[in-house]
Order: structure tokens, then sequence, then C-alpha cells
């Protein structure tokens, strides 16, 4: 399902344990039956004239007798160089595509492992065995370089 508004985008705010994103709806927009269907789901989100796209939950909509209220939590591992140019369009008014993704509520706040270690008096690192072959390592290696490139 795909969503297109005007919107006012009014503000973005982050802290130590989500980043969160808020548009107002205004006029006939406010009306689409499609808001509602999208709240609580794992949604893309584009700004016309931004190439950059933030995966979000549409946490929630609220709706006033001025305004409806559309509020998301950004995707934690959403890079500063894709929302950057997101950001820039904070307090003005755009048109927002909201996309359904294919991604799951729980995949959306699934944390990543890691990896074990510990460090000692020295500043040395020990990391269990097993955790990471040299050839995983390798292929870790060779894709960050493709990501630079």
């Amino acid at each position: 399902m795909q969503l297109t508004v005007k919107a006012h985008f009014n503000k973005q705010t982050k802290d130590s344990k989500k980043e969160l994103i808020q548009f107002y709806v205004k006029g006939e927009d406010e009306k689409k039956p499609e808001i509602n269907h999208l709240t609580r789901e794992v949604v893309e989100l584009e700004i016309e004239g931004v190439e950059q796209k933030l995966t979000c939950e549409f946490s929630k909509s609220a709706k006033d007798s001025k305004k409806t209220v559309l509020d998301f939590v950004v995707k934690g591992d959403t890079s500063a160089d894709q929302s950057f140019n997101f950001y820039k369009m904070a307090g003005s008014d755009v048109t927002l595509n909201i996309v359904e993704s294919q991604m799951s509520i729980d995949e959306f706040y699934d944390d990543h492992e890691g990896i074990e270690y510990s460090v000692d008096d020295k500043g040395s690192v020990n990391v269990p065995d097993n955790q990471l072959s040299m050839d995983r390592l390798d292929e870790v290696a060779a894709s960050t370089e493709e990501e630079l490139d």
C-alpha cells in the first residue's frame, strides 16, 4: 500500500533510545483512510525532491480539529548520510510518500547480536573462540570495501 499526502514536516527529535519525526497533515489529505491502515506498520518514507528514504515505524496518527499528526520512529541503523538531506526539509511543507515496507515490526526492532569480547588491563581485546572465522572476516572486509567504492 502506498499513500501520498501534502504535509508540514514539523519536527525531528533524537534521544539515546530513539529518533522521532513528526508531520502535520491538513486539508483533504487528512481524510484519506489509508492513514489509519498504515498506522503501526513499518514504512518507507520519501519526501518529493529528496533521494534518500527512511525506514520507520508509523507509530501513531492523531487527529484534532485543526490537523492530523503523523508520528514515525526511525530505524536505528539509519546512516547520517541517509537522514541529512531528509532532515534539511524540517520546518517546511512537503509532499510525503508513505510506502508499506516488507519488513515486520519484529524485524524493525530486532537487535543485532554483535560479537562478545572483553578488554584486559593492558587494553588488549579478547574474543572467545568460534565467533568469527577468518573466512567470514574476509567476506565482511570485502563487502565493506565494495560499499566504500
